[in-house]
């Protein structure tokens, strides 16, 4: 079972408004964010190689390597395969990111059948491809796939966020972050939207691409 799936802005708005009820610290928030934003994108090849270009680099580093790779071709598992490492790291991809790309080439990924497979199904998948962890395959499943119960917590943005929210001593661990966000279950995915956007909002600084 893939489980909700958001479809558009309707969804988030469902989402938000059942997390503050049922906790109600993401009222203010949700408040001063609303509306939160979709961040729906495309799935498949094309959005890995983004996920992977935006692995530890500024939101526009990010967008302007993908952008060069876009130009260049490079979002075509055949043109990777075709091209060397050193092509793609003239396009401005680390040594590892040009492995972790020509890596994701030849993994062959199914990404039709990700669309339908239960979400620690698609993360099981991902995370086999060099290069994809966790954090990348949770934000797949978020925004290319649309699944409405998934969290990041490694992203440490919305640790920060989570810190500021709910007035923590100190920016709660992967762990403990995903142990808070059992709370947020079935919207999950809203609930980490809401906090990218308050993070965004007290520090003027995107949280994601």
């Amino acid at each position: 079972m893939t489980g909700r799936i958001i479809q558009g802005d309707t969804c988030v708005a469902e989402g938000a408004a059942w997390l503050a009820e049922t906790d109600p610290r993401f009222a203010p928030a949700l408040r001063d964010c609303s509306p939160l934003p979709l961040r729906l994108r495309p799935d498949g090849f094309p959005a890995l190689v983004s996920a992977i270009c935006g692995q530890q680099v500024s939101v526009a580093s990010a967008r302007a390597i993908f952008g060069r790779l876009q130009d260049a071709g490079m979002t075509c598992p055949d043109r990777v395969r075709a091209s060397t490492e050193d092509d793609l790291r003239s396009l401005g991809l680390s040594r590892p990111k040009a492995r972790y790309v020509q890596a994701l080439a030849d993994a062959d990924i199914d990404y039709d059948a990700l669309r339908t497979l239960p979400t620690e199904d698609v993360i099981a998948t991902l995370v086999r491809v060099p290069g994809i962890g966790l954090w990348t395959a949770e934000i797949y499943a978020m925004f290319s796939l649309g699944r409405a119960d998934v969290i990041a917590p490694g992203d440490l943005a919305l640790q920060e966020g989570a810190r500021m929210l709910f007035d923590l001593p100190t920016r709660p661990t992967d762990k403990a972050l995903r142990a808070m966000a059992q709370d947020w279950s079935p919207w999950r995915s809203v609930a980490a939207r809401l906090l990218w956007a308050y993070y965004a909002r007290m520090t003027s600084r995107e949280g994601i691409r």
